[in-house]
């Protein structure tokens, strides 16, 4: 039989033949998913996934430093984590451990203890509501009951698990928190705010703007409990109440608030910037 081009069974080996080897494989899955109710498996798998991805981001993500706090947790979200330092009366450091003791915190997962690791690993807080006096900072006289104050807040959060409810950042970069705490002997949970002012070593936050309590009812409970306390002369407080009595010699002395003494000190040290100047 005379050769023709018809009848040759020589491969071509062009690009219709590509197509066809790329189109082969993928067939039994447009087929299977082109049947009825065949897609939903894989949506629903597509969206648990994006779901454990928002859950581990919102929840379970843990938040190094303050500049990591987004502005989407002021006033909607909690910090829970270990208090590695107290900075005085009324601040300290928060090393972040979301989920607590089920993400495995404590058991699984460690929280630093060198000041090595722990540098730039923490949240600097600042407790929402109170003032607490002011230590010997930059050369300047502490105020008294100024290391009472945070003897206190150490003795109560350091080394402590702590929830804190956060309003804003400060001026300082540190988060505005109200602060929670879980004592014994039967660990309720107690404001750390309302403990420092029970115990007469803080006041009532007094600057007129960028003042957070976390709410009216908030202000009006610690107001209501500085006054209890400057009533019984607790720690500073009994600096106003004099010798009494039995002391008539010691006198009562006026007490002059952490936000007055700031005050002070800023105007001295405007002062001198004024006078070295002129000189």
């Amino acid at each position: 039989m005379p050769w023709s081009p018809e009848s040759s069974s020589a491969p071509t080996g062009g690009k219709d033949d590509n197509k066809t080897k790329l189109s082969s494989w993928t067939d039994p899955v447009r087929d299977h998913l082109s049947e009825g109710g065949n897609w939903i498996a894989p949506f629903i798998a597509a969206g648990a996934t994006m779901g454990l991805w928002t859950f581990y981001q919102t929840y379970l993500r843990r938040i190094p430093n303050s500049a990591h706090v987004s502005p989407r947790h002021f006033h909607r979200r909690s910090l829970f984590g270990k208090v590695t330092s107290v900075g005085d009366g009324d601040g300290f450091h928060l090393y972040h451990t979301p989920g607590g003791r089920l993400a495995g915190w404590g058991w699984l997962r460690k929280v630093p203890k060198l000041k090595k690791e722990l540098k730039g690993q923490t949240i600097p807080i600042r407790i929402a509501g109170v003032d607490a006096p002011e230590g010997g900072h930059f050369g300047r006289t502490a105020q008294p009951f100024a290391s009472e104050a945070m003897k206190f807040l150490d003795s109560c959060i350091i080394n402590r698990r702590v929830r804190a409810y956060v309003w804003r950042r400060d001026q300082y970069d540190r988060i505005v928190a109200t602060v929670y705490v879980r004592r014994p002997p039967f660990f309720l949970r107690k404001d750390v705010s309302m403990e420092l002012l029970k115990h007469g070593l803080a006041t009532t936050y007094e600057a007129k703007t960028g003042a957070e309590f976390g709410g009216p009812s908030k202000e009006f409970e610690y107001k209501a409990a500085e006054e209890s306390a400057r009533q019984q002369g607790k720690g500073m407080w009994s600096l106003e109440k004099g010798g009494g009595f039995f002391h008539p010699s010691k006198k009562a002395q006026e007490i002059e608030t952490p936000m007055a003494y700031k005050r002070r000190m800023k105007l001295a040290e405007e002062q001198q910037k004024i006078q070295k100047t002129n000189v």
